[in-house]
């Protein structure tokens, strides 16, 4: 089917984002995340969600997951996202994201889902056990993407199959209904700033808020004494700091507590080195501690704010629900029309 959208030319510059509501977000969601979304703001058309969706191919306590959805938002105003220029909502507040998923069911191949590394590990020894919701998430990911036509994603190394899974049903869509480009390939947004933060308890495995252990992470919303206290305890070696990159290897705890400085500095490797270097572990957890003290506490302080007001999150994410209907409406009345469903104008 071709000729003309009744939802207009493909946007050129639309970003979508989200993150699960599933417990607190850490030093690492902030640092490889949230903190470049900020500095997106200003140059692209952004749709910043909490997929709450995602988050039940899990089992969910629904006390829980309604404190974790707003618990997030409040996060992602806290770190700078701006509700008053970009869309903030909860993913379940827009139909779209699942009808088009189901669509999309329709379009992906098994062989494709097959080869998803992540619902290798998310499901474990226990793959019949899993959910189908759990198995078919990348299809519902696709969807969050493509219902706002969105031609830019943020991604980080463990979301770029997902991304190109996401081309890929764009792709055989076009093709299968003879739509041109009706949905855009979007394209991934690999910000040169973003921290790839590790486990303060074991440097070789990346900072997960699944993890069983408090002392792994800094949460954002975590107070002072609480950072100061984690980073105490965060694992180190006996030699004291290098000066050059070269003296990081196989050290790989204190690369993760040198880049965490950086990252919060600012500074490359090199300047963090030079600023640094030669410190014994002590006097630098001390200048550790005062540092992300002093990035992370009024993001915390402002979370604390804004969650004392559950009702002004939820307005929030209200009307970010409405802003987001009005993008993908028309979108999917042309997805309707291209599929030959009837359905009211």
């Amino acid at each position: 089917m071709n000729g003309t959208y009744k939802s207009g030319p493909t946007p050129t510059n639309r970003i979508f984002s989200g993150v699960q509501p599933t417990g607190n977000l850490h030093l690492g969601n902030y640092l490889g995340a949230i903190r470049n979304w900020v500095r997106l703001q200003a140059d692209y058309e952004c749709v910043f969600c909490v997929v709450d969706m995602h988050a039940i191919t899990i089992k969910q306590d629904p006390v829980e997951l309604k404190n974790s959805i707003r618990e997030v938002t409040a996060a992602y105003i806290a770190c700078g996202i701006d509700p008053e220029k970009n869309i903030l909502f909860n993913q379940s507040q827009n139909h779209s994201h699942a009808e088009l998923a189901w669509i999309f069911n329709c379009v992906a191949r098994m062989g494709w889902l097959n080869r998803m590394t992540q619902f290798k590990e998310k499901a474990g020894k226990n793959r019949e056990n899993a959910s189908t919701g759990l198995f078919v998430y990348p299809n519902l990911m696709a969807a969050d993407i493509l219902a706002y036509r969105a031609t830019h994603v943020p991604v980080g190394e463990d979301q770029k199959q997902h991304l190109e899974l996401t081309r890929d049903i764009a792709t055989k869509f076009n093709n299968d209904f003879e739509a041109e480009d009706f949905f855009p390939l979007p394209e991934p947004v690999i910000m040169d700033t973003a921290a790839r933060i590790m486990s303060l308890r074991d440097g070789t495995k990346k900072m997960s808020k699944s993890d069983p252990s408090e002392y792994s992470r800094i949460n954002v919303a975590d107070g002072p004494d609480e950072i100061a206290q984690k980073l105490r305890k965060a694992k180190t070696d006996p030699e004291p700091l290098p000066t050059e990159a070269e003296g990081l290897e196989d050290r790989p705890e204190a690369k993760n507590l040198i880049g965490i400085y950086g990252a919060l500095s600012d500074l490359t490797m090199e300047e963090t080195l030079k600023a640094v270097g030669g410190k014994q572990f002590k006097d630098f957890k001390t200048d550790l501690t005062d540092l992300a003290v002093s990035v992370l506490g009024p993001i915390g302080d402002e979370m604390k704010r804004l969650m004392a007001d559950p009702a002004h999150l939820d307005g929030i994410l209200c009307k970010g629900g409405e802003d987001a209907r009005k993008i993908t409406q028309p979108i999917m009345q042309d997805v309707y029309d291209i599929i030959g469903f009837v359905r009211p104008e």
